[in-house]
């Protein structure tokens, strides 16, 4: 792959857009490669977090690839939008818990990008922003639909309707991020989060990941249900048995054995 890195320490998954001389911006190569990268991390069941950042210092992803979308036609154009939504959702879907390790700028296509993320990490350099309006386009790759999911409706609409960058102090304070961090520490700071989850019980971490998104979208009643079903799921595993045994027996467990 040219414009994506993949890389693997332990237990952890490290992918990053590699295109710095474009800012890391998304053309249709660069989300062709990271779908298959994403293929990759799902079906290697020694990955148990996964972390996406960008190349270089300035950009995490600056944003869909303009020069390519600006010869685009109406059929095009819905056709890189419908790529982009299946990438983006594959990563929203995935198993394991996502980590964005946000260094620079993150506009248009990367706070969508960012958004698909279970946690969200920032560099104090970083920018974000929905600008779309200005360029004559809407959000095209799940902007619309998860930003009012993360900071509400009300911002999501101020932040989309103006076109305006914010930066990661007010990222944190609307809650588009989780932490901000030194600029330098960024990845650092990623992969020391990422290893406190990778050190649990891996398919009690996946089971928390499905009920928590799946009872976001349902009554409190049916969600409720179904942390019941994961729950006793978990007493089927030997992860559940031997840490339960080590905790009585007042001694750590060594490394879980995912299952």
């Amino acid at each position: 792959m040219e414009n994506i890195s993949y890389e693997k320490r332990e237990n952890v998954a490290i992918l990053k857009i590699s295109r710095p001389k474009f800012l890391n911006a998304l053309n249709t190569q660069t989300l062709l490669e990271l779908n298959q990268a994403i293929e990759d991390v799902k079906n290697d069941k020694d990955v148990y977090v996964l972390v996406i950042t960008g190349e270089g210092s300035k950009a995490f992803v600056a944003g869909a690839d303009i020069k390519e979308m600006s010869n685009m036609s109406v059929f095009e154009s819905r056709e890189f939008s419908i790529l982009g939504n299946s990438v983006f959702r594959k990563i929203e879907e995935l198993e394991i818990p996502t980590i964005a390790a946000i260094n620079g700028f993150a506009l248009g296509g990367g706070c969508e990008l960012s958004l698909c993320c279970d946690i969200r990490i920032a560099s104090e350099n970083a920018k974000f922003g929905q600008p779309e309006v200005t360029l004559g386009i809407t959000p095209g790759f799940g902007g619309t639909q998860r930003l009012a999911r993360v900071v509400g409706l009300s911002k999501a609409k101020e932040l989309i309707f103006t076109g305006k960058m914010i930066d990661a102090n007010e990222a944190l304070n609307i809650g588009l991020v989780n932490k901000v961090v030194p600029t330098e520490n960024i990845l650092d700071e990623a992969l020391l989060l990422a290893s406190q989850i990778a050190k649990n019980a891996p398919l009690a971490v996946k089971m928390c990941k499905v009920a928590i998104n799946k009872g976001i979208d349902v009554d409190i009643n049916t969600g409720l249900s179904y942390e019941a079903e994961i729950f006793s799921h978990c007493f089927s595993t030997e992860d559940q048995k031997d840490a339960m045994a080590a905790f009585l027996e007042k001694r750590k467990i060594d490394k879980f054995k995912n299952r």
